[in-house]
């Protein structure tokens, strides 16, 4: 069970800055559960001028500890591979068996079967979930990805998901994950207990990014720190295999 929020800090006082400190040392942001970040949320809202009133370096850190805020996340057709069918309510992607004609925009992934998010991210901690459905009896067992990439990640051509080419993505397939870095992670699961929800947490000025099991609150894997150098981050998505060989859906 995650731990839950000390009592002293809903109570603005004199001892709040040390309570503060304590708890935010203590409680690692990623493994919160978004009833928690909300709770903690409010607790900010009610101290944040204490905070400032602290002095530069503590409301400094406590602005660093904020826990991380649910984005709306929805996602950006003008990005959309062709072969890629984009939902009405820009929530859910899946690969189609045609490839209609489209505008053919810079924006636009031309080889990639990927599209990002509508909105990008240039501070701040953040986070957004994802169902994903997976029809195993198709062939190539619907292999998926998501993540975040630059603003710049290339949209024309072949794309190796790496930090390298500008995206930070977890893969999956079946009951299995992995991430493409200079050190490969892998992480398997039985078929029974593979997380069917992935919650992705992005800490823009740390760099970070990790995705959880949302089911249980497990870390899944996390990428070496980063440095985003002031650039848009978008949420990033990628299914593979004609049909309904995977479908990635965001969560409200």
């Amino acid at each position: 069970m995650p731990p839950d929020i000390p009592g002293e800090l809903v109570e603005i006082s004199a001892s709040y800055r040390i309570t503060a400190l304590k708890a935010f040392e203590e409680l690692e942001w990623p493994t919160w559960p978004p009833e928690v970040a909300e709770k903690y949320s409010e607790v900010w809202a009610k101290n944040k001028i204490e905070c400032v009133l602290a002095g530069p370096a503590l409301a400094g850190f406590l602005l660093a500890s904020r826990p991380p805020s649910s984005a709306n996340v929805t996602l950006d057709p003008d990005t959309a591979h062709p072969e890629l069918i984009v939902s009405a309510d820009r929530r859910s992607v899946r690969r189609g068996d045609t490839q209609p004609a489209l505008p053919k925009n810079i924006e636009r992934f031309d080889t990639a079967l990927c599209v990002l998010g509508c909105e990008g991210f240039t501070s701040g901690r953040h986070y957004w979930e994802v169902d994903v459905k997976v029809e195993i009896e198709v062939e190539g067992k619907g292999f998926w990805a998501m993540g975040v990439a630059r603003e710049s990640v290339s949209r024309k051509g072949p794309l190796s998901f790496t930090p390298e080419q500008g995206i930070w993505a977890l893969e999956g397939c079946e009951d299995e994950f992995w991430t493409h870095t200079l050190t490969e992670q892998f992480n398997s699961f039985s078929r029974s207990r593979a997380p069917n929800r992935i919650r992705v947490y992005l800490d823009y000025e740390r760099g970070r990014v990790e995705f959880v099991n949302a089911g249980s609150g497990d870390v899944i894997l996390t990428f070496p720190s980063a440095s985003f150098a002031g650039e848009g981050i978008y949420p990033f998505f990628w299914v593979g295999f004609r049909g309904s060989g995977s479908r990635l859906t965001l969560c409200p």
